[in-house]
């Protein structure tokens, strides 16, 4: 199904990789300056209630009256939803500094679900990871006692973190396999959740309905599946062109909302007038969030169509 109507919110910055809406309809996200921003419900006014010092990405409710965030640049970090100092909770663990912190969910007891996407390369440089496909990236649990433990490792590009409804098990996706794997908690078994997807998949997350929402940001590039068959040192030249002489993301995007089940029950595909490389989805009460790697505003549309 085509994307119903689509407003675009636009914010003071550039890059709202994430969004999470609180009780009361507002919406808050990380620029790439390094800024914390909510905005009203009606997109209106935008608050400056933070700023990381670094690169936030991942966003989520920790709590009743705190923000949670992964940023790339300063790890797994912690703000008062009403604005101030920010708290840092980890920047490594198991004896690895995070490379690049990701993405997060949060369980009902503050378990922290998160990502360290790769053990070489950093925000800056994510396509390079894609092209080298290092299987670097870690899925790791923070318990409320601060402890750190991993739970998966090897993951290809590891990206946004969703909780089963029932907290039975943790969704995380890989970008770099185009698909979703599942940690199931009773036991630690590790199974796929979705797979095959037509598209990149970046952060995903629980909505109100119940429903895992999981973003593409782009349709699967075909110059990338040519270039990572190719030697390892035609690869490192690539790695060096410009942005602009490598493999690129197309501007169709889309969002599947999956059943706890695995049954892809909602799924929105197309392209977004101003709006491209869709990476943050958020459902709530009937609407869905969109956050940009690249654009300066936020994307919202009615679940249907």
């Amino acid at each position: 199904m085509q994307f119903g109507e689509v407003t675009l919110y636009p914010v003071n910055g550039h890059g709202p990789e994430d969004v999470v809406v609180d009780a009361e309809g507002r919406i808050y996200t990380g620029v790439d300056d390094g800024r914390i921003l909510r905005l009203s419900p009606d997109g209106q006014r935008i608050d400056v209630i933070a700023d990381t010092g670094g690169r936030p990405l991942g966003l989520e409710l920790y709590g009743e009256d705190e923000l949670l965030i992964c940023d790339a640049r300063a790890g797994l970090l912690v703000l008062p939803l009403a604005g101030g100092a920010v708290s840092t909770l980890a920047t490594s663990a198991l004896g690895l500094d995070f490379v690049f912190c990701n993405n997060a969910a949060v369980a009902s007891d503050g378990t922290v679900y998160f990502t360290d996407s790769s053990r070489r390369f950093g925000i800056d440089n994510w396509r390079d990871d894609l092209i080298e496909q290092t299987a670097g990236g870690r899925l790791l649990r923070r318990s409320p006692d601060g402890s750190i433990d991993l739970l998966v490792d090897g993951l290809q590009f590891a990206n946004g973190v969703a909780l089963a409804p029932d907290e039975s098990f943790v969704a995380v996706a890989e970008t770099g396999a185009c698909r979703v794997s599942r940690v199931w908690l009773d036991d630690g078994r590790t199974d796929v959740f979705v797979d095959g997807l037509q598209g990149f998949p970046d952060n995903i997350s629980t909505g109100t309905d119940g429903l895992i929402w999981i973003t593409q940001a782009s349709p699967k590039v075909a110059a990338l599946d040519v270039v990572r068959r190719l030697p390892a040192f035609v690869r490192a030249g690539v790695r060096r062109l410009p942005t602009s002489l490598q493999p690129s993301p197309g501007r169709e995007v889309g969002v599947l909302g999956v059943a706890a089940d695995g049954t892809v029950v909602r799924e929105l595909r197309g392209e977004i007038p101003g709006f491209h490389m869709l990476v943050g989805v958020r459902e709530w009460r009937g609407r869905l969030y969109f956050g940009s790697l690249e654009e300066s505003a936020i994307a919202v549309t009615p679940t249907i169509g």
